[in-house]
C-alpha cells in the first residue's frame, strides 16, 4: 500500500469518524422514536398550589419548575385528597381512596388493599422498567410494599415520612438509611438529593427501553430539616414576611427545584427528553407555605381558602404540569376542566397506548387525552374529595362535592369559585336545587365507596415473602393518640390498640416485643441522648432524648387464642414469646406495663414463623 494512499486515509479519518458518529446518533434517535414514551411522575409532599413561582408566588425560588411551566399543559382545576396517603392511593389506582382502604395516614388505614392494581402494575405488564424513589405511604409490609405492587427497583423511606415509626431508626434527612428493594442501605447526602440521584441512576440504566419512574419526595413534609445553603436563601427575609418554619419550607422546595432542573438536564443529555412524558404535581395543599393568624398573613396561597387537610380548595387543589414534546404537549396552556389524580392512570394508558392493568377494579378516573387534543369531554363532571383520618369514615365529614367551579362543602355550604375563589360567600340558600343535586350525587358516591368499610386489612403472618414481619405502632387500630413518629417513641407517647393479623399457617411462632427497633440495639428501658441543632446543622428543632419508661411487664394477646405475660429485666432489649398459633384472622394486642401499672403499646413487634 503506497505512502500516498495511507496519508489520504489519515487525512479523511476524522471525517469518517464524524460521519459514523452522526449515523449512530440518527440510528439511536430513530430507535428512541419507535419506543413507547418513557414516563416520569414527580410528586412532592405538602407543597400547595401557591408554593410555586409560576403560580404567583413572588418570594419562592423555583426557576426550573417555572421554566417547565412555560413548556407544559397545566391543569388549573386539578384536585387530590387533602392528605398524603389518600392522594397516593387514588393516583396509583385511579380509584377513590375510600374504596381502596386508604382514608387515613396511620391507624391501619393507609394500607392499599391487596386486590388493587397500580400504575406500576400497568407499566410492568406493558414491558416497561419500573422504579419508585422516595415516599410510598401505602404499606411497609408484604403485600403492600412498592416492590409487591409492580415496582422493580425501589429506594424508599418507611411510613409516611422520614423519621416516622416505620422508618429506619434515627434517620434525620441527612446521610440516612433507606430501603433499597426492601433491604436497608446507607446513603450519603440530603434525602431529596438521594432520591433524585437514585432515580437518575435508574433512568441512565434503562435509557434504551421504555421506563416508568416515580419520584415521590418526602420534602417539603415536616420536620423541616434542610441544608443550610437552602435555608440561607430565605434567612434574611424579615419575620413579618416569612416565619422561620416557612423559610425552611421554602428552602426545601428550592432544593426540589434544583433537583428537578438536574433531572431535565440529564434527560436532554441522554437524548430521551423529547419522548418522555414528564409530570410535576403535589399531593395536597400547603402545610406551611401559608399562615393566616387573626388576619396577619405570611406566605402565599394563590387566593385559596384552607391548607393541608381542608375540604376547601386550598386543601386539595394542587399544581399539575405535563410535558411531552413528541406528543405535542410542550407549550404553555391552561386547561380549566375539573380533573383529579384519579385520571392519571387512564390518561397515561391512553398516551402510552398500553392496556390498563389486568384484573383491575372499575376506575373512577377518566382519560384526559381528548382534553389534551382540544376536545373537552368532561364538562359538568362531578367529583368528591374528603379528609377522614378516623377509624370508621363518617358521612359528609370534611367533604367537597365538585362540579366545574361549584363546590358543596360538608353537604351544606355552596360556593362558585369562578367568582369567589376564596370561598367566602356561601350561596347555598340562593341555589337550593343545586345543593339538592350535588347532595344526591354524594349519596350515590357514598353508597359506592362505603361497601368495604367494615372489611379490615390484615398483616400477613408467616408468609415466606416476609418472615419475620415487623409491625409498628404507626399501624395499630386505635381511637386514641398514635406513636406514629420516632420522636413519639423517644418521648414515650402512650398508645393503645391492636393490629389486624392473618395467620397464614398454623404452627409455632416467636413474637418479640420492643420499645426501640431492632437496628437501634437499645434496651427496652434505655435512656438515650437527643440530637441538637449544633450537632446536626439543618435540623428544624432538636430531636428529643429517649426517656426510661420503667416497663416491668410485657404481654401479648391473640384475641381468644393466646394471653401471656412476662417480666422485663433491666437490660432486656426484647421480650420474646414462643407460641403456637392457629390459622386464621385475628387481633393482636402487644403491650408493656410500667411500675405504676400503666399500659402502653409495644412500639415494635417482630413475628417469626419457626
Amino acid at each position: 500500500m503506497s505512502t500516498n494512499f495511507i496519508q489520504k486515509i489519515n487525512i479523511l479519518r476524522p471525517y469518517f469518524l464524524t460521519l459514523f458518529a452522526f449515523l449512530f446518533f440518527l440510528n439511536n434517535r430513530a430507535q428512541n422514536k419507535n419506543l413507547k414514551p418513557n414516563v416520569i411522575l414527580v410528586l412532592t409532599d405538602d407543597q400547595g398550589y401557591g408554593d410555586v413561582g409560576a403560580l404567583g408566588n413572588t418570594i419562592i425560588k423555583t426557576p426550573h419548575i417555572d421554566n417547565f411551566h412555560k413548556e407544559s399543559f397545566h391543569l388549573t382545576n386539578f384536585h387530590v385528597g387533602p392528605t398524603c396517603a389518600p392522594t397516593r392511593s387514588g393516583l396509583m389506582t385511579g380509584r377513590y381512596a375510600n374504596s381502596v382502604g386508604v382514608w387515613h395516614t396511620v391507624g391501619g388505614w393507609s394500607l392499599l388493599r391487596e386486590n388493587e392494581k397500580t400504575l406500576a402494575n400497568m407499566f410492568e405488564e406493558a414491558g416497561y422498567k419500573t422504579g419508585g424513589f422516595g415516599k410510598w405511604h401505602l404499606g411497609d409490609n408484604y403485600p403492600f410494599r412498592p416492590e409487591d405492587r409492580g415496582f422493580q427497583e425501589t429506594v424508599m423511606h418507611g411510613g409516611g415520612g422520614i423519621q416516622q415509626t416505620p422508618d429506619y431508626w434515627n434517620n434525620t434527612y441527612f446521610n440516612d438509611t433507606y430501603f433499597h428493594n426492601g433491604k436497608p442501605e446507607k446513603y450519603e447526602g440530603y434525602c431529596t438529593d438521594v432520591f433524585f440521584n437514585e432515580a437518575i441512576r435508574f433512568i441512565q440504566t434503562n435509557k434504551n427501553k421504555p421506563f416508568f419512574c416515580y419520584i415521590a419526595t418526602n420534602a417539603p413534609h415536616g420536620p423541616y430539616n434542610v441544608p443550610l445553603e437552602y435555608y440561607n436563601l430565605y434567612k434574611d427575609l424579615g419575620n413579618a414576611i416569612l416565619t422561620d418554619t416557612q423559610k425552611r419550607f421554602y428552602g426545601m422546595i428550592t432544593n426540589i427545584d434544583d433537583n428537578f432542573g438536574k433531572l431535565r438536564k440529564q434527560l436532554k443529555e441522554l437524548n430521551i427528553a423529547d419522548n418522555t412524558i414528564l409530570i410535576f404535581m403535589t399531593d395536597n395543599g400547603t402545610s406551611s407555605g401559608y399562615i393566616n393568624r387573626n388576619g396577619k398573613i405570611k406566605g402565599y396561597n394563590a387566593g385559596l381558602r384552607g391548607t393541608k387537610g381542608s375540604e376547601y380548595d386550598g386543601g386539595h387543589r394542587v399544581p399539575f404540569f405535563i410535558h411531552w414534546k413528541d406528543g405535542k404537549i410542550s407549550s404553555s396552556k391552561d386547561i380549566q376542566t375539573l380533573t383529579s389524580q384519579l385520571d392519571i392512570m387512564p390518561t397515561l394508558a391512553d398516551l402510552c397506548d398500553i392496556n390498563l392493568p389486568k384484573n383491575h377494579q372499575p376506575l373512577d378516573g377518566t382519560s384526559l387525552s381528548p382534553i389534551f387534543r382540544g376536545n373537552d369531554t368532561l364538562k359538568n363532571r362531578m367529583l368528591v374529595t374528603d379528609s377522614q383520618r378516623v377509624q370508621q369514615p363518617k358521612k359528609w365529614k370534611n367533604s367537597a362535592v365538585m362540579q366545574d367551579n361549584w363546590r358543596l362543602i360538608n353537604g351544606k355550604e355552596l360556593y362558585n369559585v369562578a367568582t369567589d375563589k376564596g370561598q367566602q360567600n356561601d350561596i347555598a340558600s340562593k341555589n337550593p336545587e343545586k345543593v339538592k343535586y350535588m347532595r344526591a350525587f354524594y349519596e350515590n358516591w357514598w353508597n359506592q365507596v362505603s361497601v368495604d368499610f367494615d372489611k379490615e386489612i390484615y398483616f400477613k403472618i408467616g408468609s415466606k415473602k416476609e418472615n419475620p414481619i415487623t409491625l409498628t405502632a404507626h399501624d395499630i387500630h386505635s381511637t386514641g393518640p398514635f406513636a406514629w413518629d420516632q420522636t413519639h417513641i423517644r418521648k414515650g407517647v402512650v398508645s393503645a390498640g391492636y393490629w389486624s393479623v392473618d395467620i397464614l399457617e398454623s404452627g409455632t411462632y416467636k413474637v418479640s416485643l420492643r420499645r426501640y427497633p431492632i437496628e437501634s440495639k437499645l434496651p427496652i428501658n434505655a435512656t438515650i441522648d437527643g440530637i441538637s441543632k449544633e450537632e446536626l446543622p439543618g435540623l428544624e428543632k432538636e430531636i428529643p432524648e429517649g426517656k426510661n419508661l420503667n416497663f416491668l411487664k410485657a404481654s401479648i394477646q391473640f384475641d381468644n387464642q393466646i394471653n401471656i405475660e412476662k417480666g422485663v429485666e433491666k437490660d432486656d432489649k426484647a421480650i420474646e414469646f414462643k407460641v403456637k398459633l392457629n390459622l386464621g384472622k385475628t387481633k393482636l394486642f402487644a403491650n408493656f406495663t410500667d411500675i405504676n401499672n400503666n399500659t402502653n403499646v409495644a412500639y415494635y413487634v417482630y413475628i417469626e414463623k419457626l
